[in-house]
């Protein structure tokens, strides 16, 4: 049998474990920092929605939280936020099987759809799927600016597939995608700005040269947590890409945003676990392993327990190192999830809490949607 949903009013201590928590007093500070930050840098947020998968968030991001719209990276994930009533929507990310190349283009008949391509081929496809449709699918040319994933090279191979859509049937060209992922997690502020501005230069590069074949960038995107002061700032990017400032995580904790301070958002997302055996001297062992919080970034932080360290992972078990053996069975502790998008993925709803008891709860409406 499935965990009940925990009503409204229900405390912090009496909810089952592991739990996905959210503190809504970090959360909604995360919104109104990123909201005031884009207001005054005069570019639009896009707010990533692989962070959280969730129609509920996505609607505070883009009221409360200033977003014209969300990215996400699958069509079935675009498909899940458009029945949920979100009505901008981009894939930031490539679509080429002729499946959800239909699917995508069904969409358009329902919300406002963005894709990115780097193909000729997938941009013909996109271009048949629109036929007979009253709408038009926004597209973005991607291009690699260091991260070696998908996206042409900057330059003149970006302007031939902007070119293409621009004369292709039902596409329209709407920008550039220039997104450095890798950028995102240097830790070090000097080092990330060297690297984002290389890609900063060859997205300008390519740019300037799609203007002077008469083609107009109505959006140049990218960014992320780690690097949107620097696109920002600018003078080419105007659309930013974060998702991780509403919750943060233990990686993104490392990152400083100059000499050793740490970027500007709070922890707001925790794996809220229980101490189920202290049988071993000087340790004692939680109900979250790597089933309840990723590891991919690393190992959880134990909120507010410095003298605690959560050392090992296992399906369904956590080790603490507790050397003054202070934990108790039952003894609850709030996880910092080392990533938090795969962290969400694990969880079928977020639990938002507020002077310690539960206030509303989110359910992760893409959850598990990989195509």
């Amino acid at each position: 049998m499935a965990t009940a949903t925990p009503l409204r009013g229900t405390p912090i201590t009496e909810l089952d474990t592991p739990a996905l928590i959210v503190d809504l007093d970090a959360f909604e500070a995360n919104l109104d920092h990123m909201r005031a930050y884009v207001e005054q840098a005069g570019v639009r947020l896009r707010a990533h929605a692989k962070t959280h998968k969730s129609v509920d968030v996505a609607k505070l991001q883009m009221t409360r939280g200033g977003a014209c719209g969300v990215c996400v990276q699958k069509t079935a994930e675009a498909e899940a936020l458009v029945a949920g009533g979100i009505s901008d929507v981009m894939i930031s990310n490539q679509v080429t099987a002729p499946a959800k190349i239909a699917r995508v283009a069904a969409l358009t008949e329902k919300a406002r759809v963005l894709i990115c391509v780097d193909d000729s081929e997938n941009i013909a496809a996109l271009s048949r799927a629109m036929v007979g449709r009253s709408a038009s699918l926004e597209v973005l040319v991607e291009i690699d600016v260091g991260n070696g994933r998908c996206g042409v090279k900057p330059g003149k191979d970006a302007v031939a597939l902007a070119t293409q859509i621009a004369a292709a049937d039902g596409l329209r060209f709407a920008g550039l995608q220039a997104y450095q992922g890798h950028a995102q997690h240097i830790y070090d502020h000097a080092e990330r700005k060297i690297a984002v501005d290389t890609v900063i230069a060859q997205t300008a590069q390519t740019v300037e040269m799609l203007q002077e074949a008469g083609l107009n960038c109505v959006i140049v995107a990218g960014a992320g947590t780690g690097t949107h002061p620097f696109e920002a700032g600018s003078g080419v990017y105007n659309e930013l890409q974060c998702g991780s400032y509403i919750f943060m995580d233990a990686d993104y904790g490392r990152v400083r945003e100059k000499d050793d301070v740490p970027l500007p958002f709070q922890n707001a997302l925790f794996v809220l676990t229980s101490i189920m055996s202290v049988a071993g001297d000087g340790r004692a062992v939680c109900d979250a392993g790597h089933k309840a919080a990723s590891i991919d970034c690393g190992l959880p932080l134990v909120s507010g327990r410095e003298d605690l360290i959560y050392n090992d992972a296992s399906d369904e078990h956590g080790v603490i190192k507790d050397p003054d053996n202070t934990l108790r069975l039952n003894d609850q502790l709030w996880l910092i999830p080392g990533h938090c998008d795969p962290t969400v993925n694990l969880h079928e709803e977020i639990i938002a809490v507020r002077n310690g008891k539960v206030e509303t709860v989110w359910p992760v409406s893409a959850r598990g949607m990989g195509c």
